[in-house]
Parts: C-alpha cells; structure tokens; sequence
C-alpha cells in the first residue's frame, strides 16, 4: 500500500472507530487555507490517535522532511478550535486558527509537534498535539521520452525504475530500450545512470531495477 493510501487510511480508521469530537457549533472559523478538523474527546482515543500517527509518520521513514504541497492533520487534544487540516504553501508556511502563519518546510513532523507545542504554550494549558501527513505532494518524480504519458509522479512509495515507466503508462513502440536512463543530481552535479530494460525485465540483477529518488528524471529516448 502507498504511503498516500496509508495516511488517508489512518483519517478513515479514526472516523469509523466512532471517535467523538469538538462541538462543531462552537468551533470558531479556521485561518483561511485551513480548515477545522475533529479531536478524539477521551484519553483513550487520544492514545490510540497517537500511536496510529507515530506508526504513519514512520511509514514515511523519521528522516522524512515536509515540503510544500504536503498535505498535515494537525489535532491538539481538546481544543478543536486549534486544530486543522492544512495544505502546505509555496513558501512553506500553514495557517492555524491560534497562530495564524507558521513555517514547516524541511521539517520533520516530530519537529513541527514539537514547535507547534511550544507556541501554543502561550495559549493553552499543557497542549498535546498531534501532527499527521495526509498527504505528499512536494516529492517527486520526472518523466520524459518515449513514454505513453510523459508526467510528473508524485513519490509516494519507493519507485524503481519499471514503476515509473508502469505509472507513465509504459513505452511507446519507438523507445530505445537499452539507452534509458536517470539524470540525478549528486552533489550539486548532474549524474547519467544507465538503465537496461530488456535485461531489467528479463529477471537481471537487483541492482539492474534502478531505486529512484525524489527529483530524479527518467528519460527514455526515442
């Protein structure tokens, strides 16, 4: 399962679980870009919430940096009006209710719970926050050539090679099988690495089946 389809999984679960939430007749309007979003109302769904998000978040690996685009389910517990569902700007900043702008790009999101729990300090009493990716939208991948849909793909799951040409719909009857190949860039440089893919489909070596990384191009000439 991608991590997209994991992270909408997680928001499901705690609908279905019958999670109750913050009185919605209360709850003030959200910063605009933002939207307010429930809060579990038992400590028990609190820990439960948590543990689900910990075992999300993971799923993106703990070095996992947010970008804009990135889609967050922030909830502090028993304070509706300071949590939302938020999309991440073009210049890295969300808005909340109660802090209106904060920047989170090249964040982890251990370390946006950690910042936005130190602000709202200010505000609430001992809040306990909780910080979910929803959705990854700032990592992706390039494809270009002979291919049936030249496209961007967002990198939601570890891509290899054949992937990305299965997402890009396959190859076109012209594309030159042994000279695809990925330009990424390493150390500020652009690096070819080669790819073959009749010995990749043929059940080569492992190592023949490139692991893609976030902002690599696949191109495939023709």
């Amino acid at each position: 399962m991608n991590l997209s389809k994991r992270s909408s999984t997680f928001v499901l679960a705690l609908l279905g679980a019958g999670v109750c939430f913050g009185q919605a007749a209360t709850t003030p309007p959200a910063a605009e870009g933002s939207s307010v979003v429930p809060v579990p109302a038992d400590a028990g769904a609190v820990s439960e919430a948590k543990a689900k998000a910990k075992e999300t978040n993971a799923a993106l690996g703990y070095d996992y940096r947010i970008g804009a685009g990135d889609q967050l389910l922030i909830s502090v517990w028993k304070e509706p009006e300071a949590s939302a569902s938020v999309t991440v700007r073009p210049d890295g900043k969300i808005s909340l209710p109660l802090l209106k702008e904060v920047s989170v790009i090249g964040m982890t999101p251990v370390e946006v719970e950690e910042m936005i729990t130190g602000k709202l300090t200010k505000v609430i009493t001992e809040p306990d926050v909780t910080v979910v990716v929803t959705g990854i939208h700032s990592l992706k991948i390039f494809v270009v050539g002979a291919v049936k849909s030249t496209s961007t793909i967002a990198y939601t799951y570890q891509m290899t090679v054949m992937q990305a040409i299965s997402e890009a719909g396959g190859l076109t009857d012209y594309a030159k099988k042994k000279k695809i190949y990925v330009i990424r860039k390493v150390n500020g440089k652009d690096t070819k690495l080669f790819f073959d893919y009749d010995r990749a489909i043929k059940g080569g070596d492992a190592d023949d089946n490139i692991m893609l990384l976030p902002g690599d191009t696949l191109v495939v000439p023709q």
